[in-house]
């Protein structure tokens, strides 16, 4: 019953498909050991349909929101070194990512959503001048952890997105840095990159990124407001005029449901060498595979039921149990 349930909820339901790029900042061709601050750019640096909003005071020589960098400085403290990740590199040891400098309430990250892209998550990790702050504390901003260790301090990343003007509710939160649990060997300052998914938020024109931390003063936060992002992932979505489920589909499996291989015909004809796309009841594309001689083999296939459709991407899919 379970799985007639679903069968009738896939038809009863409209459906969104999307597909995916990665946002990676190679396009900036930054040779290592450089950065771009916003000096000369226009009030945003772009690559694709992703958007970094960057303002840039030439009387001061500062900057907020978003830089773009290449530096690899993981040992030089404060704030003269505010481009580096503690990393050392970009994520997967890339060459460019993106800082963040947040020195109002929120840093936005945007997309074009023309053509319906939106942000589905990205890697996140601690600055150099951050991480080095917490470890061992500077003039501005204490140790984490203070004298005994035991202080519960943190250094939180709380993820919100924005659907033509609306803030969500629902959040998601990094925990950048924290010494909250009762065990010190626990503690820990986030060094290495760590992708973070926010797709539980939905869709989203832009994601508000915010900074809290358990050191604040009279001026606010004392612990350097800043961090570093890498491979963002932008998902697209298809309109429902693109993705269409027939209860009479032109694919047909068998056996359905199946535990391993299976056969597959398209109006009754055997299909070749096909490859078809398998995506989940969110419309998320879980997997690809191979049909030779009009048989794919399932069996390192995930639990689920399927919605299928083929490499030319036709108005009709078919629903797939795999058992």
């Amino acid at each position: 019953m379970k799985y007639k349930f679903t069968l009738i909820f896939f038809f009863a339901i409209s459906l969104q498909c999307f597909t995916q790029d990665t946002i990676d900042f190679e396009s900036f061709n930054l040779v290592p050991g450089k950065f771009l601050n916003g000096s000369d750019a226009p009030g945003f640096f772009q690559e694709t349909n992703l958007i970094l909003p960057n303002a840039y005071n030439k009387d001061w020589m500062a900057w907020s929101g978003w830089s773009i960098s290449s530096m690899q400085d993981t040992l030089t403290a404060g704030f003269t070194n505010e481009y580096s990740t503690i990393a050392g590199a970009g994520a997967d040891n890339s060459t460019t990512y993106a800082v963040a400098y947040v020195a109002t309430g929120q840093n936005l990250l945007k997309v074009n959503d023309a053509d319906n892209r939106f942000i589905r998550g990205f890697y996140v990790n601690n600055s150099t001048y951050a991480y080095l702050s917490m470890k061992n504390g500077d003039a501005f901003a204490k140790k984490f952890g203070g004298v005994t260790g035991n202080d519960p301090d943190f250094f939180k990343l709380t993820i919100k997105s924005y659907k033509g003007g609306v803030l969500s509710e629902d959040f998601v939160e990094v925990m950048l840095a924290d010494y909250r649990n009762t065990d010190n060997s626990q503690d820990y300052i986030l060094k290495d990159w760590e992708y973070v998914d926010v797709s539980s938020l939905g869709l989203n024109d832009s994601l508000s990124l915010q900074l809290t931390s358990s050191d604040n003063g009279a001026f606010g936060m004392n612990t350097p407001a800043y961090f570093c992002i890498d491979k963002v992932a932008l998902g697209f979505t298809v309109s429902n005029e693109d993705f269409v489920i027939d209860q009479q589909p032109k694919m047909e499996f068998s056996p359905n449901p199946t535990s391993g291989e299976v056969n597959i015909k398209m109006n009754g004809q055997i299909i070749a060498d096909q490859t078809l796309f398998f995506y989940d009841q969110s419309g998320k594309l879980m997997a690809k595979r191979q049909a030779i001689n009009g048989v794919v083999d399932l069996t390192n296939l995930n639990k689920n039921v399927y919605i299928v459709k083929d490499y030319n991407l036709n108005n009709h899919g078919a629903v797939l149990i795999k058992m």
